[in-house]
This record gives C-alpha cells, structure tokens and sequence, in this order.
C-alpha cells in the first residue's frame, strides 16, 4: 500500500493527531480571517510556486533555506526553473509588484493561508510541508504599522483562547547598522571558525548575524562563551528611534512584551523591527509565529522600493497549542434533519426531498435502505434533530413520516408541511 511522503500529512475531521484534524485548521484560519478581514486586509491566493530567482532573492542567499538546500527545485518542461514556496512573502510582494498595487490607497494590506514547503531532515515536530496563515502591510515605513500587526497577531491568538503568550521585540536595525554588526561579529568569530558548525563557518564571510540563532548547540555554546553583544547596542539613531516608537505604540496598546536582543529571524530580508510570539506550553520549538520589516525586498525583487511589514502563524503549532490548552474547538453542527429510505426506490426521494430543503436545511441521507430500528441508530449517531422515513407506505400516502429524536413525537407530514416546518423559526 502507497503511503504519504514522510513530513506530510493528510488533514481530515478523525485524524488520529489533533493539530492535522480539520475542524482545528478550519478554526484557526478562519478566526484569523474573521480578524484581519475586521481590520480592513483582503485575501490574496498566489501560486504555490514561482520562479526560483523570487524565492531565492525573497529569502536571501545567506538564509537557512539556501544554505541548506531546503527549497523544492523542479524544472518544467520548458526548461524553467521553478521552487515550492519556502514562504509566502516574497509571492505576496511579488504579486504587489506586478499589478500595480502601488498606486492603490496606502497601505495595502493583504492576508492568505497555505501550504509551505521546507526539504528540511525529518526529525519530531519538523515537517516538509506545513501550514501558514501570512499577513503583510505594504506601502508605508511606519512604526504605527508595526505595532498594528503585532496587535492583530496577539488578537488572532486571544480570540482563538490561546493564553501563556510571550511576545518577544527585537530590531536587526538598517542595512548599514548590520554592516557594522557583522564586522564587529567577524573579528569576533574568525578565531573560533574551526570550532562553528559547518553551516555557520558558511555564514561566517556572508551574514555573521545568522550564526546567532544557529540550531546547533556548539554554535549556541560559542556565543555564549564570546558574550557577544547585541545587535541593538549597534543601532543607529533612525533604527533606535523606530525601534523605541514600537515600544511606545505597544504599551499604549496595552500589548505585554519583552525587548529580545537575540531576535534575528531567519529570512534575509529583514530590517528593522522583528519579532516571535512564543507559547510556554509547547516546550523547546514555542515560537508560534513571528514577523518583521522588510523595506528592501520589492527591489529585491526588480520593483520598486516598498517598504512592508507582516507576519507569518504557524497552523500546526497553534494547533498544538490550542490542545495543551485544552481549548474546546465548537463542533461542527449536527445534520436538523436525517433522511431514511427504507427501500429502493425510495433512495432517489429522499435525496430529491433533501436537495429540496436545502441549502436551509442541513440534511443528510441514508443512501443504503435500512430497517426503521437501524435508521433511528445512524440518525442517533450523526446527532440529529429529526428522522424521516420514507418506505411504500410513506409513498402510498404522499407523507414522510417525522420523528422528533429528543421528545419522541413521531407524526405524518407532507411534504409542503415538511417544507413550511423547517422554513419558518428554529424547529429545534
């Protein structure tokens, strides 16, 4: 029997893992659609691919996405080199860009959710394909914008009943304060080279700054030994005042936060501000999402300069969040009506009744003839409020015979009554 790559996962109602069940997915996204649709963003689907050079210029050389080759790479037929999206933000930038959205109303702001993939090693918790839901706000360098979207990501996960949450701020400051930074971490690195990992002896020359938020416990002991200063002891005077407005705009909003120096983040295309909302309860990897300022990736990507601000929530951590907090996900709702043909020629009745009523009405059917007594069961099972049956009997007279599960009361309907019972006020 085929089976599903390793690092994917099938996403259904009775998954025996929580965070791949699909009324947790449904609740998760759409909760944050009802919250940023309320803050005046649109929806915005792009391509699952794109041109390697967009996602390559989007996450930058130096990320871990490159450096480890963890982008899907395919060659289409015309000899076009393509990559699955290892995030969204350089599509949405990119889509920006080619229609023309400058000259809409600053600025714009746009949402999605989907697939990422990611050629990462299997390991527990780490998988090749995920699921994100992405906010960006393009067109306007403002600080005001990025408190709004730490505040609309704190709201997505209060309103999902998340509690626990710690929001943790940094800056990776201007392009020229990152010069500075990176020098000053080169000399500071080059006599411990041989000790760093194999990645991070990689980024020595190209972004010292990634050896930072390095994975690998011997690039995290280095640093510690160096006692290496922060980035934010480096900013300039624009990058230091943007950085404090964050904070004054945060705490006007009543939003609690922690200055976080080693926040880097792993994309390149980063400045200024960046940061993780992070979750107690679900141990080492407790980053539920993060974000940042991205001024500089439209001409990254051959457009003009736009500055940007987004972030991007984990699906399935949240999901996992949600089930150590034992937060009850509100249930689908139970079919009103269960419809029962008891013999054949009945089962085409019942599904022109059922499509009759609805959408109004939700119904489902027994599409096998069953007994009276194995009907009633499968009603019981699927939660509904009525049965109705419909045999030679029921046809012979021109009624479905109606059953009120909770009360019992059973009684002969026809069918404009059926209709005038479940269009009127709540028959429940």
């Amino acid at each position: 029997m085929l089976k599903a790559v390793p690092g994917t996962n099938d996403i259904f109602a009775q998954a025996r893992e929580y965070p791949f069940r699909e009324p947790v997915f449904r609740y998760i996204t759409q909760t944050a659609e009802e919250v940023l649709r309320g803050a005046g963003a649109q929806m915005i689907h792009t391509p699952i691919f794109e041109y390697l050079e967009v996602l390559q210029k989007g996450v930058g050389l130096t990320s871990d996405i490159v450096v480890k080759k963890e982008m899907y790479v395919l060659e289409d037929r015309g000899g076009r080199v393509l990559g699955l999206r290892p995030e969204p933000t350089a599509s949405i930038v990119r889509a920006y860009n080619e229609h023309g959205m400058k000259v809409w109303s600053q600025p714009v702001r746009l949402f999605t959710w989907g697939p990422i993939f990611r050629a990462e090693r299997q390991q527990k918790g780490r998988y090749k394909q995920f699921h994100q839901v992405d906010y960006e706000a393009l067109g306007l360098a403002d600080p005001l914008l990025d408190a709004e979207a730490i505040a609309l990501m704190v709201r997505i996960y209060k309103t999902l009943g998340l509690k626990n949450l710690e929001v943790k701020l940094g800056s990776v400051g201007d392009p020229e304060d990152r010069l500075r930074y990176n020098e000053y971490l080169r000399e500071l690195f080059r006599p411990h080279a041989e000790k760093l990992s194999e990645d991070s002896r990689v980024r020595l020359e190209a972004n010292p700054m990634r050896i930072l938020d390095s994975k690998s416990e011997i690039d995290q002991q280095i640093v510690a030994d160096l006692q290496v200063k922060p980035m934010l002891a480096f900013l300039g005077e624009a990058s230091r005042a943007f950085h404090e407005k964050v904070c004054y705009y945060l705490e006007r909003l009543g939003i609690s936060f922690s200055v976080d120096p080693s926040i880097v983040r792993g994309l390149d295309y980063y400045v200024r501000t960046a940061w993780e909302v992070h979750h107690a309860q679900i141990g080492a990897k407790s980053a539920l999402g993060g974000g940042g300022r991205y001024d500089g990736l439209s001409e990254m990507l051959g457009g003009p300069r736009v500055p940007g601000v987004g972030f991007g929530i984990g699906i399935e951590r949240v999901a996992i969040a949600l089930e150590q907090e034992g937060i009850a996900i509100p249930p689908d709702p139970s079919p009103t009506l269960y419809l029962a043909p008891l013999d054949e020629p009945a089962q085409i009745e019942a599904l022109a009744l059922a499509e009759s009523l609805r959408p109004k009405v939700s119904v489902e059917i027994g599409y096998t003839p069953k007994s009276p007594r194995k009907a009633l069961e499968d009603a019981l099972k699927k939660g509904a409020c009525y049965v109705g049956f419909l045999g030679e009997g029921e046809r012979a007279r021109g009624v479905i015979t109606l059953k009120h599960l909770e009360s019992g009361e059973q009684k002969e309907l026809e069918p404009l009554q059926l209709h005038s019972l479940f269009e009127g006020p709540d028959p429940k």
